[in-house]
């Protein structure tokens, strides 16, 4: 049986369409046998991923083999024989094979029909083959752990609504395969990446989710208030401010894994919350953090995937460091056929487009937006654009040989942002300049004030830093496969039910 799509809750029972009746059925028959469905303890076991180690192979039978061994985990689809069933059990570290045989389960024999695919159990055995030279934990003891009332889908299918695949991940993570892998790979990935900065000398900080004014990026905001304080915070876009606030205090290497929030629209790269690592450096700059990007990204792809050669949406990817380097200005000129500082060319290029700006919108809003629907998409990378133009760039130094251009890269892979950082602006004056710049300009998407805090934290002095900032659900999704954004996210925001 398929799970269906319905929520809805069934009568006045407290459940809903999911459940089965003759799950029902067979949870009122065990509880009248003086069996808890749902026992407050679980058993001790060992994971299944240790156990098949342990056989071995039909060739050179492992230690294993023939010892007793207790598995906890889900029952998936029976195979009934008679007086033989057989079914795969599974853990967070793999699958078995268990095999029921009246004749070691006497007692528990007649109740056999009670167990459904999906029901959690804790199963004791000895460890052997079948016939066929299957590996196989002959069951003495099978206990219920908890009762599974909503059928799980279909067998081998796994949940083939990919709507219904994000809504209830919960079920997608044992009946689908691949989908647990992902989000182990994700895990090690994390994992790895604080390991690869704590080495480096990074200090693993936390800073605040709940903004006074929402800076670091531009971004349309998510807006909360704090009763008690009777005031307007926002959910943070990044936590860039904040750290640079480190490097004034003095602690120099400092990282953050840090989730933030934009409200705005959903795409296979784009979820309204969002996994970021941001790090800073003193003494370093945009260079310093092109380095230690293409060499992160390389030591991720060479421990989770063996290798530097990769495979993302069809296509195979070389993430052996140096990567590609190109600047901006050149691309978006070998794209459109005009300099990005001709105004009149560049708003004609715009209306070409059909890109949905205000007619009155300036410049360079103008620029990134033409870049962004021309350049971007064709970037096959990994290639790290660099040297943006200066307003473009509230929060980063200028080049010194040429103050049109900023000290800044953004790295691209399959068309897709993996990574942006600058040459940090540690000037307290000209800072309080772009901030006011950004608030003049109306954007919807810039601060609505001038963070003076900040500001104040420059006049202590920063030193010259780079930061950088890396989008960890895309690097995700480049190291998985993944095509979509919500293939690596375990519960990627959906429309609520029942909203059109």
């Amino acid at each position: 049986m398929r799970i269906e799509d319905e929520d809805e809750r069934a009568g006045g029972s407290g459940m809903t369409d999911l459940v089965h009746p003759d799950r029902l059925a067979k949870l009122a028959e065990l509880r009248e046998a003086g069996i808890e469905p749902f026992p407050a303890r679980g058993v001790d076991h060992e994971p299944i991923a240790d156990l098949v180690r342990g056989g071995g192979t039909l060739e050179a039978p492992g230690q294993r083999i023939g010892t007793r061994a207790t598995i906890a985990g889900r029952l998936l689809a029976q195979r009934d024989f008679g007086k033989l069933i057989f079914a795969p059990v599974q853990d967070r570290t793999g699958r078995i094979q268990a095999g029921f045989q009246r004749e070691r389960l006497a007692e528990w024999w007649p109740r056999r029909k009670l167990l459904d695919g999906g029901d959690l159990v804790g199963i004791t055995g000895e460890l052997g083959r079948t016939q066929k030279g299957e590996l196989t934990l002959w069951a003495t003891e099978v206990r219920l752990l908890a009762k599974s009332l909503a059928p799980p889908p279909e067998k081998w299918h796994g949940l083939v609504d990919v709507e219904q695949r994000y809504r209830r991940r919960y079920v997608d993570l044992w009946a689908s395969d691949g989908v647990r892998e992902v989000f182990v790979l994700r895990s090690r990935m994390l994992s790895l990446v604080r390991r690869f900065l704590e080495e480096r000398g990074f200090l693993e900080v936390e800073t605040p989710t709940l903004h006074p004014i929402a800076g670091g990026a531009t971004a349309r905001p998510f807006v909360t208030h704090h009763n008690a304080l009777d005031a307007e915070f926002y959910l943070r876009i990044a936590p860039e401010l904040y750290l640079k606030r480190l490097i004034v205090g003095g602690l120099e290497r400092v990282f953050e894994v840090s989730r933030n929030f934009r409200n705005e629209g959903i795409s296979t790269r784009h979820n309204p919350e969002f996994t970021m690592l941001e790090l800073y450096q003193a003494q370093a700059d945009f260079r310093h953090m092109m380095s230690l990007t293409e060499t992160l990204i390389e030591h991720l792809a060479r421990q989770l995937t063996g290798g530097t050669s990769i495979e993302f949406r069809g296509t195979r990817y070389e993430l052996a460091a140096p990567f590609r380097r190109a600047r901006y200005d050149q691309l978006f000129e070998e794209k459109n056929g005009c300099s990005l500082h001709d105004e009149a060319a560049v708003a004609k290029r715009a209306r070409e487009l059909e890109r949905k700006l205000p007619p009155n919108a300036e410049h360079w809003k103008r620029v990134g937006d033409v870049f962004e629907a021309t350049v971007e998409d064709s970037l096959s990378g990994p290639l790290f654009v660099t040297h943006f133009p200066t307003p473009l760039c509230p929060l980063a130094k200028v080049d010194p040989a040429d103050a049109r251009f900023a000290e800044r890269f953004e790295l691209f892979l399959g068309g897709m942002e993996l990574a942006n950082a600058f040459s940090e602006l540690n000037d307290p004056e000209e800072q309080h300049r772009r901030f006011q710049e950004q608030v003049d300009s109306k954007d919807p998407e810039a601060p609505g004030e001038v963070d003076v805090d900040y500001v104040q934290a420059l006049e202590y002095g920063m030193p010259p830093a780079g930061g950088l900032g890396i989008g960890i659900d895309r690097l995700a999704m480049v190291l998985a496969n993944q095509p979509s954004i919500r293939d690596v996210l375990l519960f990627p925001t959906l429309r609520p039910l029942g909203k059109d």
